[in-house]
């Protein structure tokens, strides 16, 4: 154990945080989402497993220490809904309502159709795939830096 790290962080997860470095993105997924298919193409190759999470108590554990892009066009995404990119569904309202006071000033929040979420994916440092149940339950966080 260490200070100030929140225990639902596994050793491994914190470890691919701090080798991530400015731009790199994490892709926090549902228990349905191919998580280990689409690890296997990451810059890193690593899938965390956290099936005792759900997707809103594992980005609130992370943003306490993972800076949020402000740089690009967006700080994170959330996949979008069949049919309804537009409605947001309770895991994504979660999910925001945390982002949105963790980002940083101008930065985005942003969402991807379900086929380009699963491409972005495969761009992404490493996947955490948490035991989150609720459809569409997928999302990218984008790190930014420390000033």
């Amino acid at each position: 154990m260490l200070k100030g790290i929140d225990s639902k962080l596994s050793a491994h997860l914190v470890y691919l945080m701090m080798q991530m470095g400015h731009g790199d993105e994490i892709a926090i997924v549902d228990a349905n989402f191919p998580a280990q298919s689409t690890a296997l193409e990451t810059v890193s190759g690593e899938l965390v497993d956290l099936p005792a999470m759900d997707a809103p108590a594992l980005i609130e554990a992370m943003i306490l220490h993972f800076p949020l892009d402000e740089f690009y066009d967006f700080a994170a995404w959330r996949m979008e809904i069949d049919g309804a990119p537009d409605e947001l569904g309770e895991v994504h309202s979660q999910v925001f309502t945390l982002l949105e006071k963790a980002k940083p000033e101008g930065a985005k929040l942003g969402s991807l159709e379900r086929q380009t979420f699963y491409q972005q994916a495969k761009n992404c440092f490493a996947v955490a795939r948490v035991g989150e149940m609720r459809p569409f339950g997928c999302f990218i966080l984008r790190k930014g830096v420390i000033f």
